[in-house]
């Protein structure tokens, strides 16, 4: 590919992700560009750093790939585990053969799938996201030069991905933030409370309840469950007066 055309090709890529409405859309346009860009790849998936896993499977091309990628998981061996963990690349250039990983490596054969390749995924801010997988149908399907066009593209592909995180994280935070404003209206007008008390009456059930105070403000919005409970929605009197 001519170096003009490859960055008309990302240009159009870079809107095509930044267009994307949240971080599940953003991931599959991911593994669908992924095959697009990288020549010798068939399918792809990507494998994300989560709480319950360090190579949760988050988005795939096809029922292949996201068993391949669940294997991964289950297992807890692989190149894209590796690679979501360490933060490596690695390549296998026939499932047969492989002896790092035989056991994973093995029933993905049997699956179809003969040549691997694992990128890391690194975020805007330089944070290890997870993992980009790249699978052929063919033995030794990658070539150098098709590995660093793949480096190429989980460069772009992870600071879309960040971008699309920080996106998500502020449009939460204004929901919130919106939330949190309508309950409050909500209690000044059914006990005439004032602002501050309101608040003071949504964090103090917060922590009573060990409840988020977004979702405590929820209850109260869309499911109106605090509003039929005034004892329980008073403020908290003010202090006494110290004695003279």
């Amino acid at each position: 590919m001519e170096p003009v055309e490859r960055a008309e090709l990302y240009a159009v890529m870079s809107r095509e992700l930044l267009a994307a409405e949240n971080e599940p859309l953003t991931l599959q346009r991911i593994v669908d560009q992924a095959v697009q860009v990288v020549p010798g790849c068939d399918w792809a998936g990507v494998s994300l750093r989560t709480a319950e896993s360090p190579a949760e499977p988050a988005a795939s091309t096809d029922e292949v790939t996201h068993r391949a990628d669940e294997l991964q998981k289950l297992l807890r061996e692989g190149p894209c585990y590796e690679s979501a963990v360490e933060s490596e690349t690695h390549i296998i250039r026939d499932t047969r053969d492989d002896r790092r990983w035989p056991e994973w490596s093995a029933r993905v054969a049997d699956l179809g799938i003969r040549s691997v390749l694992s990128v890391q995924l690194i975020g805007s801010s330089g944070e290890l996201l997870g993992a980009l997988n790249l699978y052929a149908g063919t033995t030794d399907a990658f070539s150098r030069d098709d590995l660093d066009e793949a480096l190429l593209f989980a460069a772009h592909a992870g600071g879309a991905l960040g971008v699309s995180r920080q996106v998500t994280g502020l449009r939460e935070a204004l929901r919130s933030r919106h939330l949190i404003g309508v309950a409050q209206g909500m209690l000044i007008q059914r006990y005439g409370l004032t602002l501050d008390q309101s608040f003071s009456v949504l964090s103090r059930h917060s922590q009573e309840s060990n409840t988020k105070l977004r979702d405590v403000a929820a209850q109260i919005v869309e499911g109106g469950r605090l509003l039929d409970q005034p004892d329980e929605l008073s403020p908290a009197p003010d202090p006494a007066p110290d004695p003279v």
